[in-house]
């Protein structure tokens, strides 16, 4: 089994025509590894994944969160990080009155977010304003490590679509390692059992057609 090429920090990077984006730094005009990783390059883009680190918030990130707390304004919500977030009512589609939130969320609640504020002392914000944003009904809640969530979405998307279109499951992946998935349920066992072999052999090349077949063997279709 072929893997990505693996990295540790100060390794320099060769980065032909792609764009240096994360875990990386520039010294003279080259780019070196700021952690022991795999590199992961895209049409554009070409980035260090670290094997082992926490999500750390980035604003206009998409989140999974879970409800912590409950105050007279705000809600505290668990982002999977080292650092809670705060979801203010006002950052919310409904008309909350001050002292009435458990109305609308409560604590254990899941909801699918935006980071709409992070600061350089880890601080964040988060709402739920925008377009598909909203509790979330329903449905079971896993965790990916962090670094690991792009090989779980892939270019495109065109891992998680995989997995969604041959089990026939609804499956949102935060950002943030969390990931939500509703539908039959020896349907949403198939997807979270293809969906922790990603994050297995996420440093591997050729994952994506070795899941299609994985997954066409699992619903018979050889």
């Amino acid at each position: 089994m072929e893997t990505k090429k693996i990295v540790y920090p100060g390794d320099k990077i060769e980065i032909a025509e792609l764009k240096p984006r994360n875990g990386m730094y520039e010294y003279n005009s080259e780019f070196f590894s700021e952690y022991f990783g795999v590199i992961q390059e895209s049409e554009k883009f070409i980035d260090v994944a670290p094997f082992n680190s926490p999500y750390l918030p980035r604003a206009n990130d998409k989140i999974i969160g879970k409800i912590m707390d409950i105050g007279p304004t705000m809600w505290t919500v668990d982002i999977n990080s080292p650092y809670y977030s705060l979801l203010h009512m006002n950052d919310t589609p409904w008309h909350v009155s001050s002292g009435d939130l458990e109305r609308y969320l409560n604590v254990g609640d899941y909801i699918y977010a935006r980071i709409s504020v992070s600061n350089e002392i880890k601080e964040s914000w988060i709402s739920l304003r925008d377009n598909g944003m909203r509790k979330l009904e329903s449905g079971r809640i896993i965790s990916v490590k962090p670094p690991k969530v792009p090989r779980v979405i892939g270019r495109g998307g065109n891992m998680i679509n995989i997995i969604k279109n041959y089990t026939d499951t609804k499956i949102i992946v935060g950002q943030n390692g969390f990931i939500w998935l509703d539908g039959n349920v020896d349907n949403v066992k198939k997807a979270i059992d293809a969906i922790r072999l990603v994050e297995k052999e996420a440093h591997t090349i050729g994952l994506t057609d070795r899941m299609e077949e994985y997954l066409k063997n699992m619903k018979g279709e050889n």
